[in-house]
């Protein structure tokens, strides 16, 4: 059988191969009529940045698929491990070349056609340049390259690679792990001290927090230290060694990154972090003793008396002492006191290890800004048992870390809302940018590993290009500063690295015409950064309360708020968040109302933000069913009052959509555009911001993230609108028809 199988690979790449040397030939080919268009366009003093991506792309695929058809066998292997693949493996690695291939020859056509238009000034670009990493600062809310904004991109394991670094990314850094220390007086490994020492400073970049080695005399010292550790912290943060350890690699590696370009994007506390500890979900498991007895401590604070708990909890425990609690926690404590606190304590616990490492490494490093790779998905789709508290997580960072991800292929297993009526989903993206950009409008989003190209579940090698720019032109728009993509497994020559995993087949490796785009992008964003910033800081006039209270008890709460979130989205507004701490601690005249839906849970302290803010003059929308329990689901004996501001109730998503966009029109807070959108789905999909320039002209950016093409009907105080193509320079008037995935960037006029 397994001859069999071995003598139709053999057949399948003998096919391709017939055609390898004649694609080959043809790239080549093409390649050379590029460069010489190169070369005639900037003898016209016409700038040609886009087109020397493409042939730098062209010239490292080249290469790739190369060593790809002489690396069949190594190939199939990697496509035996997706399962969408399997079925199909030993086609898609013997073909494998061939596409790569293709994708040049297509992407190199378009390079051509472009140019060619560009040459005979009948395409008329804003000139694209190249950043000097080791030239970049971080100012605040956005990164600058010669006194203006810029976005940065980079991939994961990155190559040092020459050919690789103009367009790809020059993204420094340094790696830290406990196992780096030789012993418990904190002497540190040779080789890294030195490596320390003696690193060259040269692009910005980030530290590393790594958590997945503890020292071999730590395990000796201490043979409890891994109870209730997960994935990526394989330790118990609750456990004295812990700080102990941390403490010692802190105060040994620190004082050498500090004030170094290297760390200048921060220090990244922990990668992916979670303590999930529901019974039978993804990544839960137990806790330590050290956790349970700061979890009765927690308890005697919240509650007083072992009456007041016992009251609660519905148990009899004679004292706080003996208070005992199985975790994983059974489900069915959800929703109910017992599983409140634990929850509630969870993401407490979690905030505090964050606030040691924190301020821990300010100890040695005042200067230094931390962020932490939050996994957004986890706050965004109804899970709250992993200990983040995603709000005062963004709030103690002085960068806004996350490894956010968006999902382009449908689900087999499961239908998804967004396979109804979207090109992708984008909810784990957009609106978590949005909350964490409310909560520190003054910081910027740095994506340590983002996975909006791909994830372990969702690959597929015929991605679209149009999809690499509309996610990525999405996330910047909303806030992203700067991205490390996941992920880059090639080694120089283009053989498969050894860190590859189970991620590699289908993924960006393989995509020439998908690794273009992602750079051919970030050039543009970048020959826009003034108006994409100035989207990025637009006022979010319109927030809807967010509160923790009702996520840990409603199960679905953050469905509920989706929901609300997805029918202001498309409405040229940039929706913002508020919260007890965001009203306490935040100007209340930064937005102009708030909207309640679906919050019956929330503390009396979020009851009396509430109530200041009506106080000061506020505006509130909501439904009745809102606020009007505590945490443990009693009935609250106090209600809001207007006092100097107004509360309105709009019980449907309609009519509070209406009335938020009413109110919003009567401050003239909407933009000055009309749009209406046509298109089959029904709902709007086209998501759109207006701002203004330095020059005073109006920029209009839209992108059609339904699963439809979109008419669009554009107008200003009544009269259909014209526009300057600010890709192309080419005039355009009446209206739009955006395809999916399109994005439409010009100047109205």
């Amino acid at each position: 059988m397994y001859k069999k199988f071995f003598c139709f690979v053999a057949i399948l790449v003998s096919y391709c191969s017939l055609f390898a040397q004649d694609l080959t030939q043809v790239a080549e080919n093409k390649l050379k009529e590029l460069q010489t268009l190169v070369r005639k366009a900037e003898s016209k003093n016409l700038d040609a940045t886009r087109e020397k991506l493409t042939i730098n792309t062209a010239e490292v695929f080249l290469k790739y698929a190369a060593w790809d058809e002489k690396n069949v066998d190594k190939n199939l292997i990697y496509f035996q491990k997706v399962g969408s693949f399997k079925d199909s493996a030993a086609q898609m690695a013997a073909g494998l070349a061939k596409f790569e291939r293709s994708e040049i020859v297509t992407m190199i056509d378009g390079s051509i056609a472009t140019l060619t238009k560009v040459i005979a000034g009948k395409i008329i670009r804003k000139p694209a340049f190249a950043i000097d990493w080791a030239k970049v600062t971080l100012d605040q809310d956005q990164l600058t390259y010669n006194a203006r904004p810029v976005f940065l991109h980079d991939y994961t394991w990155k190559p040092d690679d020459k050919a690789l670094e103009k367009f790809q990314g020059q993204l420094d850094g340094f790696f830290l792990s406990p196992a780096f220390l030789e012993n418990e007086q904190g002497d540190l490994n040779k080789r890294i001290k030195e490596s320390l020492k003696t690193k060259r400073n040269e692009g910005i970049g980030f530290v590393f927090f790594n958590h997945k080695n503890v020292p071999k005399w730590i395990d000796e010292k201490y043979k409890d230290i891994h109870t209730g550790e997960r994935l990526f912290t394989q330790y118990d943060i609750d456990h004295p060694g812990a700080k102990e350890m941390q403490h010692l690699l802190i105060k040994e590696t620190v004082p050498f990154t500090a004030g170094r370009k290297y760390s200048e994007l921060g220090y990244m506390l922990a990668n992916e972090p979670h303590w999930n500890s529901i019974a039978n979900t993804w990544e839960s498991g137990t806790v330590s003793e050290y956790t349970i007895e700061k979890f009765r401590l927690w308890l005697q604070k919240k509650h007083g008396s072992i009456s007041t708990l016992n009251a609660l909890w519905k148990t009899d425990f004679q004292d706080f002492k003996s208070v005992k609690m199985v975790v994983p926690i059974d489900p069915k404590l959800l929703g109910k006191p017992q599983g409140y606190d634990w929850v509630a304590f969870n993401m407490d616990r979690v905030t505090d290890w964050f606030t040691y490492l924190h301020d821990e490494v300010r100890k040695y490093d005042p200067k230094a800004k931390t962020h932490i790779k939050i996994m957004p998905q986890l706050w965004s789709d109804n899970r709250t048992d992993h200990g983040l508290d995603l709000e005062k997580l963004t709030a103690l960072s002085e960068i806004i870390g996350n490894d956010a991800q968006t999902d382009h292929i449908p689900n087999a297993k499961k239908s998804e809302d967004w396979q109804e009526k979207y090109a992708f989903g984008w909810r784990k993206t957009s609106m978590p940018y949005d909350f964490m950009k409310s909560v520190s409008p003054d910081k910027i989003i740095f994506n340590t590993e983002s996975h909006f190209l791909s994830v372990n579940r969702v690959r597929d090698l015929y991605t679209k290009p149009e999809y690499a720019r509309a996610v990525f032109w999405m996330a910047y728009m909303q806030g992203l500063n700067a991205c490390q993509t996941w992920y880059w497994a090639r080694n120089a020559d283009g053989s498969i690295s050894d860190k590859a995993g189970i991620g590699y087949a289908g993924s960006n490796n393989q995509q020439p015409q998908i690794v273009n785009e992602v750079a051919a992008t970030l050039l543009d964003l970048n020959a826009f950064s003034e108006e994409i910033t100035a989207m990025q800081r637009e006022r979010k006039a319109i927030r809807i309360f967010y509160s923790k209270t009702s996520n840990i008890n409603k199960l679905t709460h953050m469905d509920d708020v989706f929901d609300l979130y997805e029918s202001l989205l498309f409405e040229g507004l940039s929706i913002g968040f508020a919260t007890e701490d965001i009203i306490n601690k935040q100007k209340n005249t930064d937005w102009d109302v708030i909207l309640i839906k679906k919050t019956p849970f929330v503390t009396a302290e979020e009851l009396k933000a509430l109530q200041g803010y009506l106080d000061n003059g506020g505006t509130i929308i909501m439904d009745n069913e809102s606020l009007q329990k505590n945490e443990y689901g009693q009935a609250h004996n106090i209600k809001l009052k207007a006092s100097k501001g107004k509360v309105l109730i709009a019980e449907t998503l309609a009519e509070t959509k209406l009335a938020a966009l009413g109110y919003i029109d009567a401050k003239g807070g909407l933009p000055m555009l009309k749009i209406e959108e046509k298109n089959a789905i029904g709902s709007k999909g086209c998501l759109w911001r207006l701002v203004e320039n330095k020059d005073g002209k109006k920029v209009l950016n839209i992108i059609n993230l339904g699963k439809t093409p979109a008419t669009l009907d554009i107008k200003t105080a009544g009269k259909t609108c014209s526009y300057k193509d600010l890709f192309t320079g080419l005039p355009k008037a009446g209206t739009v028809t955006l395809q999916p995935l399109e994005v439409f960037f010009a100047e109205v006029q």
